[in-house]
């Protein structure tokens, strides 16, 4: 961190200080998802990241829920929280909303948004200003479950870049550690290796189909040797109708 960035940091916790904050216990008010679609689409990423880190403790990832920055915020209500977001090095717990006054002021380090007819021009411009300006969320991620629009940023200089897709099309998260990208129409997760991160019930499917060729494996085997086991018998069977005892040979 630069002296200048560790001045503002330290002006920044200085005004934290001086504000009296509303309570901290503050219910989400964010409003349906636009459709099937978005609601599909939320569960999907929730559930694939919480399976994949099922034994992490030190994260929190939800969606649709509001996030409080600002008492003034409290107050005018003219900010909604993000479609998803993911905070790192945090409890791993339930909460109403994330109001930052109780989080020691930590902003969310990955935020997607599901683009739609009534949001993606808000997503596109203040939502995005707000994430790089305010937020400093350093990934910022929106994609349409309806047009499968999809484009990535990562805040370089205080500014967002383009992410750039590599040879699969996927966008590299180094916050997750992670690559997201399109699969079925979905917006997915995929291990660095390009492998998809599986949902649950994927990941009960693998094991049973898994479970099943081995059971074919060693069905299979047991047919092998069941039949030489009768090729065997035949044989010593016909050696003595010639009068070889088998043991001899």
């Amino acid at each position: 961190m630069t002296p200048a960035q560790e001045l503002e940091t330290l002006q920044a916790e200085t005004e934290w200080e001086e504000i009296e904050f509303p309570p901290g216990d503050l219910e989400s008010e964010e409003p349906p998802l636009e459709s099937h679609l978005h609601l599909q689409q939320l569960v999907l990423l929730l559930k694939c990241l919480d399976w994949l880190w099922q034994d992490r403790t030190d994260y929190f990832a939800t969606g649709n829920l509001t996030i409080y920055y600002s008492p003034e915020q409290v107050k005018t209500k003219d900010f909604r929280g993000p479609d998803f977001f993911v905070v790192l090095n945090t409890e791993r717990k339930p909460r109403k909303s994330w109001v930052l006054w109780e989080e020691g002021g930590k902003y969310p380090h990955v935020i997607i948004e599901l683009l739609s007819d009534s949001t993606a021009t808000v997503d596109r411009t203040t939502k995005k200003q707000i994430y790089q300006d305010i937020f400093r969320t350093p990934e910022y991620f929106w994609f349409s479950p309806q047009t499968l629009e999809f484009k990535g940023f990562c805040l370089l200089n205080g500014e967002y870049q383009d992410l750039q897709p590599n040879e699969r099309g996927h966008l590299w998260s180094h916050q997750l550690q992670l690559c997201l990208g399109i699969h079925e129409k979905q917006l997915r997760f995929f291990t660095p290796e390009g492998e998809l991160v599986p949902t649950p019930e994927e990941d009960a499917a693998i094991a049973r189909q898994q479970r099943q060729m081995t059971e074919q494996r060693l069905e299979t085997t047991e047919q092998q040797l069941t039949a030489e086991q009768q090729r065997n018998e035949k044989l010593i069977a016909k050696l003595r109708e010639l009068n070889i005892d088998p043991e001899t040979l």
